[in-house]
């Protein structure tokens, strides 16, 4: 095992990760992953015992126990480019010696779970339900920058997919990942499933218009008349594909799970997306904790 440099692994004088600024004793095995730092607490709050909290730049992680499951927030603000640091940086803390700084013999496989919101691309999937999404697939480019590991499903529905949005150049080639299966078994029930699909932005990687033009007006029809067997797309956001492919390439057991404040297709928006997003959070705690 070879050491990896200084520039590589960056370790704080307090001998934790860059920008997580996590050591490995404050990180707990299973981890849930939030956007908007501001939802760290509100999901740490349901803890019966809180440990560890730490705070740098946008990154929040709170560490402590819900029942007899160990559980940490953390937060990765918004975008495939901040997955990239939140990923890489989980599984360095979890899997890298930081006296050696070598790669562990053994390899420690984390549950990662995000709670987000997200957009619905179907009409029947409305504001204030729930989607756990079967497959991350991406319109930006982070995954092109590692090395790719697609089974035959995968390969299919993304062969599908460019052929049916004709979405390659001048855009981002597509990519795509799974859910973990072993966990999305235990979200059957409340949940729809669905293709998340990760954009690179809010406003026109999403197809919505204010002052600027769009290149691809029809973005929202494709996505929502996409099929490929039973598989749909049900909803769209902007993190998933980077931690399904992340999250695979590392080997841990990842699921999205978001609940939708808009419908793309009603034109419709919640009333209460407050209290929309407490309930993904009290309902998926109680089965995170079980599993």
């Amino acid at each position: 095992m070879h050491r990896i440099q200084d520039s590589e692994l960056i370790i704080n004088s307090r001998g934790a990760i860059y920008h997580l600024d996590l050591r490995p004793e404050e990180l707990a095995p299973t981890v849930i992953t939030v956007g908007d730092p501001g939802r760290v607490q509100e999901i740490s709050k349901h803890f019966d015992k809180l440990e560890h909290q730490v705070h740098h730049r946008e990154f929040i992680t709170h560490t402590g126990w819900l029942g007899n499951k160990r559980i940490s927030v953390v937060s990765t603000g918004i975008g495939p480019d901040n997955i990239d640091i939140v990923m890489n940086e989980l599984d360095a803390v979890a899997n890298v010696d930081f006296q050696s700084r070598q790669v562990k013999p053994h390899h420690t496989a984390l549950q990662i779970f995000r709670l987000g919101t997200s957009g619905s691309l179907q009409e029947d999937i409305d504001v204030d339900s729930m989607v756990a999404g079967t497959h991350g697939l991406g319109l930006d480019n982070l995954l092109h920058f590692y090395r790719p590991d697609n089974h035959e499903e995968e390969r299919h529905i993304l062969q599908s997919f460019i052929t049916h949005t004709q979405m390659a150049q001048p855009f981002s080639m597509p990519y795509i990942s799974s859910a973990s299966a072993t966990l999305l078994k235990h979200f059957a029930v409340g949940y729809h499933h669905g293709i998340t699909v990760t954009c690179p932005g809010f406003y026109g990687p999403q197809g919505r218009v204010l002052r600027l033009g769009l290149a691809r007006p029809d973005l929202i029809n494709l996505l929502q008349d996409y099929r490929f067997g039973p598989h749909r797309i049900s909803n769209f956001e902007m993190e998933t594909s980077a931690i399904y492919g992340l999250g695979k390439l590392l080997g841990h057991q990842c699921l999205s799970l978001n609940v939708i404040v808009a419908n793309r297709i009603k034109k419709s928006f919640s009333e209460d997306g407050k209290a929309a997003v407490q309930r993904l959070i009290i309902k998926s705690l109680e089965i995170i904790q079980s599993i």
